[in-house]
């Protein structure tokens, strides 16, 4: 049978709620009394009961999470970040995927409700691709991450999607190209849009005309480095000396195309990407990206459900991105200026 407070507090002749204090260091209990009982809990191996401490405390001490997949190699550092805050404040953290449709996330979320997590973190949520779903307006709080309009009442923690992709671009354009490509998803609705956006922004700045037959969207997928793969002859007939994609999935994906059409990277086509996932700094070449503070997202979602659950007011943040060039961008050659 697991050892239990009230067999400590016999074998300690003390009474049960002097035990339970004692364990969780409570300031009433002496400083030796204290020290005599929890050695002697670790002597007996005694395992607290989480279910105990939820009624006592009114807590869980649980968190879901509910990503859009898990073979988005995006996602992992965001994880970590939300696990270390989350075990530093003595939570676990449950994760549900929803693969990208939206009656699965809702499913998620309504399913971590009925289990009584404590928050619920959602990752690049489709729910509000739509209309918001009321199930949203939860009792407990919810924090979205990279997702800029989540509803009504529900904080956030993203990235600037739309400045991020304009410095992307502008980089571009000081290498001295004109015929600059986008290559898009259709799985990131929301944050494709803001992309789209950005890389706009930079062109009309710089007084570029914006050539759609340039815009690429790769329909019938979801995987975004077949996406990028595909792109490549729509870019080459548009006549593209550079490209700015979506993520660094779809960026490795033209790099792959690339690669097997024998056309060099950055001399014949420099690309850019987004996000900085791990593998970018070791394609070859070296992939040219935008840096996503990946771990910081997740730790500054996680903050931000702690300080609610405490009865703060946080407000909904925007994290800066960073432009991390390496050797996929290059000046655009003379023999490549297109007339």
């Amino acid at each position: 049978m697991p050892v239990s407070i009230y067999d400590i507090a016999r074998a300690a002749g003390v009474s049960p709620s002097t035990v339970s204090r004692a364990l969780e260091d409570h300031p009433r209990i002496g400083a030796e009394t204290r020290k005599r009982i929890q050695e002697l809990a670790r002597e007996m191996d005694y395992v607290p009961s989480t279910v105990a401490r939820s009624l006592t405390a009114r807590k869980t001490w649980t968190i879901g999470m509910v990503l859009p997949t898990i073979s988005d190699p995006f996602m992992g550092r965001v994880v970590e970040g939300v696990e270390q805050a989350a075990i530093e404040a003595g939570f676990n953290v449950f994760i549900s995927t929803s693969q990208n449709d939206r009656q699965r996330e809702l499913a998620a979320v309504e399913m971590f409700q009925k289990r009584r997590v404590d928050g619920i973190i959602v990752m690049a949520s489709h729910l509000f691709d739509g209309s918001p779903h009321p199930s949203y307006h939860s009792r407990v709080p919810v924090v979205s991450i990279n997702e800029q309009n989540p509803g009504e009442g529900m904080l956030f923690v993203a990235i600037d999607d739309r400045s991020g992709a304009r410095v992307a671009v502008e980089h571009l354009l000081a290498l001295g190209h004109r015929r600059i490509g986008y290559v898009g998803v259709p799985d990131r609705p929301q944050s494709n849009q803001y992309r789209l956006k950005g890389y706009q922004d930079a062109l009309q700045a710089a007084n570029k005309t914006i050539d759609p037959t340039l815009v690429i969207t790769i329909a019938g997928t979801i995987d975004h480095d077949r996406i990028g793969e595909a792109s490549l002859e729509p870019l080459l007939a548009g006549e593209a000396t550079a490209v700015f994609c979506y993520n660094d999935a779809t960026a490795i994906g033209l790099l792959t195309a690339c690669a097997r059409r024998g056309l060099a990277v950055p001399e014949q086509l420099s690309i850019i990407g987004f996000d900085d996932i791990d593998m970018a700094a070791y394609t070859f070449p070296p992939l040219t990206t935008v840096r996503q503070p990946r771990f910081e997202l997740g730790q500054r979602a996680m903050r931000m459900i702690l300080a609610l659950l405490e009865g703060q007011k946080p407000a909904s943040q925007i994290v800066p991105v960073e432009l991390i060039v390496r050797q996929t961008t290059a000046s655009l050659l003379p023999e490549r200026v297109w007339k």
